[in-house]
């Protein structure tokens, strides 16, 4: 097993410089720059098609970067394959969830564990998970794929959790589901981020995403368009009129 990184003494957990991503002949990032900082809540927003999964794929080794350089508690990323990203920490909760359909609530959230050995501490964790998720315990035999697609959500976020991230990405958390249950998930991430999870959430409810963050970046066409405090971010005018409907 290869060594687990651990947070440098400077504070900075991902650093990407200069990141160039490209599908084909099409140029979806651009040359980004982009660092999150140890316990931070960042988010990147932006119109769809703008390069933000695109982003997000490139730093889990998904996509090959044409350029640039993506570092993970200092070190560089490249080159290492998706699988290991776990066990240094690093979790995505992707976009439409990706549950194992087929498979029940407890099977998925021990499918997040696979990485660890102490069964112990495994069925801690989903004791935890059940009390911050109720809903999964209310249907922890349930086939996953048989759940509405907040309960989905919930258990994609519940099972990245269970390997213990230092770092969490969540793609799109509240895309298709009702306003409460996008309500109920926000009040999740709060809640985590909150226990000290450093998190990059990428999210189109842009007004949802800057109240829960504490720095943003917009992405547009493929490249870095504005970038600031969350707050500041919610009083721009250009952010209100082209992302918050104002």
């Amino acid at each position: 097993m290869a060594a687990v990184l651990k947070p440098a003494l400077a504070e900075t957990m991902l650093a990407i410089q200069g990141l160039k991503v490209n599908y084909g002949g099409i140029k979806a990032v651009k040359g980004i720059d982009l660092e999150i900082r140890v316990g931070e809540l960042v988010t990147l927003i932006g119109a769809n098609g703008a390069g933000k999964t695109t982003t997000l794929k490139a730093i889990t080794g998904l996509l090959q970067p044409a350029g640039g350089e993506i570092r993970y508690l200092g070190a560089s990323l490249a080159g290492m394959p998706t699988f290991k990203l776990l066990e240094q920490g690093l979790a995505m909760v992707p976009e439409g969830r990706g549950v194992f359909s087929r498979m029940t609530i407890v099977e998925n959230l021990r499918m997040g564990a696979y990485v660890r050995t102490d069964e112990a501490g495994i069925k801690a964790d989903i004791e935890r998970m059940f009390v911050t998720f109720p809903r999964l315990k209310e249907r922890a035999a349930q086939l996953a794929g048989t759940m509405s697609g907040g309960e989905q959500q919930m258990l994609a976020m519940a099972r990245a959790l269970m390997g213990h991230p230092k770092l969490l990405l969540l793609d799109e958390p509240s895309m298709g589901l009702s306003p409460i249950m996008v309500e109920k998930i926000f009040e999740v991430v709060r809640d985590i981020r909150s226990q000290g999870m450093t998190i990059l959430l990428v999210e189109q409810n842009a007004r949802l995403a800057l109240q829960a963050a504490d720095r943003g970046y917009v992405m547009e066409s493929g490249l870095i368009t504005m970038t600031g405090t969350a707050s500041t971010m919610l009083d721009d005018p250009k952010v209100r009129a082209a992302y918050l409907g104002e």
